[in-house]
């Protein structure tokens, strides 16, 4: 299992109302507990959010360019195309999680140019899924030059159908599982794609 000094792990979660005091847990919130505590607030339909600073999101949310359905990861965030949240400043209030929340909207996702990504999901697999995806897609659309293109993509009703098809909560949690699986091997049988997301 991963040191705690790397991980995020059972020991080092903490339980932070919107005010930003621990309720549980040892240790201080992170600095940029709105991004979380702000959009959960906002969207009752959020049972989790993640934010990462890939590297991928980062170059891409520079170029102000639409995020194209190249692949099955662009689905859930193009036509419409993902938004950007259009500051680089840490979250680090509630008024800045406020305007993050008001860029992702009801979104599955939203760049932040200078930054990173937030995703958001029903629960912690779609959430982490999500943010997955998205890095994915980003990847993939700065690949696509460098190979002549990009020339075609899905097109609207294209998109339509993927979504219909694809990256169901079932799809998310095996996605979920099989990251689990790779990040934790000598635990293999703990996280089969309908087992519940472990909570220790």
């Amino acid at each position: 299992m991963p040191g705690d000094d790397e991980e995020v792990t059972p020991r080092r979660t903490l339980l932070v109302p919107p005010e930003g005091k621990a309720l549980a847990g040892q240790g201080r919130p992170h600095l940029e507990y709105p991004t979380h505590t702000v959009i959960m607030a906002v969207r009752p339909d959020v049972g989790a959010v993640v934010h990462t600073h890939g590297p991928a999101a980062v170059t891409f949310a520079s170029l102000g360019v639409p995020l194209l359905p190249l692949s099955h990861d662009a689905v859930p965030f193009a036509d419409p195309d993902v938004p950007r949240h259009p500051s680089g400043r840490l979250i680090s209030d509630r008024g800045l999680g406020a305007r993050l929340a008001a860029s992702l909207g009801g979104g599955a996702g939203c760049l932040m140019v200078s930054h990173g990504l937030v995703t958001v999901g029903s629960d912690p697999a779609s959430a982490v899924m999500y943010a997955v995806l998205l890095e994915r897609a980003c990847a993939i659309q700065l690949r696509a030059p460098a190979a002549g293109g990009p020339t075609t993509w899905s097109d609207a009703d294209e998109v339509a159908q993927k979504r219909a098809e694809t990256w169901s909560v079932r799809q998310l949690s095996a996605g979920y599982a099989r990251l689990c699986r790779k990040a934790f091997p000598s635990e293999v049988g703990r996280f089969s794609p309908e087992a519940p997301i472990p909570t220790e």
